[in-house]
């Protein structure tokens, strides 16, 4: 049986491991243990990684240099058989050391000049986090027509799961591809309501995808974009608090202080205690005392300018 540890700074072949394919070809030590379920299948993993060969201190792989991970799909872009088992065996926050024999790696031929024929490799995994994508990619495969007669809980739950992309976007601090998912939420969410509880289950959803949009819209710097979902919002709940504050700061930033005022201030009224709201509100009369100030001086000038003239 073939497995991998570390001796004197090398990696060496040794009998260890929990064996995962019944046959002694993929082989997992747990470093490291996670929580929550395990990976599901179809679901779309962020995993810092590193693969290396026999008595090598360098991986012949790596994506650990990267801040930020990129999903990977299971089944479409996880290439090697061994690590795929080994996901689907992992939790959030896990880490594990995998060996895999030829069979679920490289195979016979190898993949030279990297990885030699017949080669036993071992790769450990960081599983970052992950999403259940399945029912997003069987949805999204469908006809618009198949897709309209969908059953409005299966679409809720798609929604949903297209903004939890839009959410791990959105923490990763790549607005453009979170801007994506919520836009693909929404655009699902629009479809009739049959009565006025799927119209309330409908709205409740939007709301969400809204409010997201409006705060990346702002990360973006597109204040204009911003203030429009949020505008959006308010028309499903006019007393939405975050809505509010979410059009109070888009109009700041576009220096449309008595329109920000006004959001500010019914946020500020339905959520008196709100620290962001207030400091919200504080920035918004430093930027009024500011504008006057200059309006002040640009006047004083002007005036300053037509005596001399006038003399």
């Amino acid at each position: 049986m073939a497995g991998r540890g570390r001796a004197r700074g090398r990696w060496r072949l040794c009998p260890a491991g929990r064996d995962l394919s019944g046959d002694g070809g993929v082989r997992k030590e747990e470093l490291r243990p996670g929580s929550g379920r395990a990976v599901p299948p179809a679901a779309s993993v962020a995993v810092k990684y590193s693969g290396y060969l026999e008595e090598r201190d360098e991986p012949f792989c790596t994506n650990c240099h990267s801040k930020f991970p990129r999903l990977m799909k299971l089944g479409r872009d996880i290439t090697l058989a061994g690590l795929e088992i080994g996901l689907l065996t992992m939790k959030k926050g896990e880490v594990a050391r995998f060996f895999f024999r030829p069979d679920y790696a490289y195979g016979r031929q190898g993949c030279p000049p990297l990885i030699p024929p017949d080669t036993t490799v071992a790769f450990e995994v960081e599983l970052l986090d992950f999403i259940d994508s399945g029912e997003c990619d069987a949805f999204f495969e469908l006809t618009a027509e198949q897709q309209d007669t969908f059953p409005l809980q299966k679409v809720l739950k798609v929604a949903n799961m297209e903004r939890e992309f839009g959410n791990y976007f959105y923490r990763k601090q790549q607005f453009e591809a979170a801007k994506g998912r919520y836009k693909r939420a929404f655009s699902i969410l629009g479809r009739s309501p049959s009565s006025e509880a799927e119209r309330c289950q409908i709205d409740a959803s939007k709301l969400l995808v809204l409010l997201n949009l409006s705060l990346t819209y702002l990360k973006l710097e597109r204040p204009d974009q911003a203030l429009a979902y949020g505008e959006k919002a308010l028309e499903i709940d006019q007393r939405n608090a975050k809505a509010l504050f979410r059009c109070g700061q888009a109009c700041l930033c576009m220096s449309e202080y008595k329109k920000a005022r006004d959001f500010l201030a019914r946020a500020q009224h339905i959520q008196p205690f709100n620290c962001d709201i207030n400091n919200e509100m504080k920035k918004l009369a430093r930027c009024c005392k500011d504008y006057l100030e200059k309006e002040k001086e640009m006047c004083c000038k002007m005036f300053a300018s037509l005596n001399s003239s006038s003399g």
